[in-house]
């Protein structure tokens, strides 16, 4: 499959992100907290949208191969199934009459290390890190509430400029969901994936995963 007109597209977004990172930096150099090595972000739990995750999973490969690769694939294995877990028991509590926003809210404080972070605490794919890496330094909000990094010198109530993650998560279910039609996959709500950094890694997306028809 040739997904990199799709990709175009994806990169066209995190430029967009990153213009208004570095304008919020620039107009608050001393509330925006991000430097080398500072890795919060890098223990965030987050999941990313199918064009995000085909993305990252093809940098990925075309970086890595060998021992190198297998390593970060066995941690990312092992990362997966702390957060399958983690989200099973979440989803039970749920089932079981726990409050979901509040199951939610828990979920977000929980710290685990992202596969992609390296020893030296420097992202080993810091120029394909998501969109969501990429905001943390910023206020965001997302269904009203807003978000900002634990380390930044932003003073919780006052006005700043917020960047709007609804809007950007449309675009790119949006931009997923052209991708599901122009693959002529069989699973049209496919658009709607969240996938874990540490799956994008070690999922193969071929064809049978894609649900893509075969001729004939």
């Amino acid at each position: 499959m040739d997904l990199d007109k799709h990709f175009v597209k994806y990169e066209a977004i995190v430029s967009m992100i990153d213009q208004v990172f570095d304008r919020v930096k620039k107009e608050f150099p001393k509330e925006v907290f991000c430097r080398e090595k500072c890795s919060d972000c890098c223990y965030a739990i987050f999941d990313l949208t199918l064009i995000e995750a085909l993305y990252l999973n093809h940098k990925f490969n075309e970086k890595f191969s060998g021992n190198e690769k297998a390593n970060l694939l066995a941690i990312a294995d092992k990362t997966d199934r702390a957060l399958v877990k983690m989200k099973r028991e979440a989803y039970k509590k749920v089932r079981e009459g726990a409050d979901q926003i509040e199951i939610v809210g828990k979920m977000s404080q929980e710290r685990v290390r992202c596969p992609l972070l390296g020893e030296n605490n420097l992202c080993l794919m810091y120029e394909y890190r998501p969109i969501t890496c990429r905001v943390y330094g910023i206020p965001t909000s997302t269904a009203g509430a807003s978000h900002i990094c634990g380390r930044t010198n932003f003073v919780q109530g006052k006005a700043y400029p917020t960047l709007n993650m609804d809007k950007i998560y449309t675009q790119l279910q949006l931009l997923s969901a052209e991708l599901v039609k122009d693959i002529n996959s069989t699973n049209i709500r496919m658009h709607e994936l969240l996938i874990p950094v540490s799956m994008a890694m070690v999922t193969l997306f071929n064809d049978e995963f894609l649900g893509v028809k075969k001729d004939g």
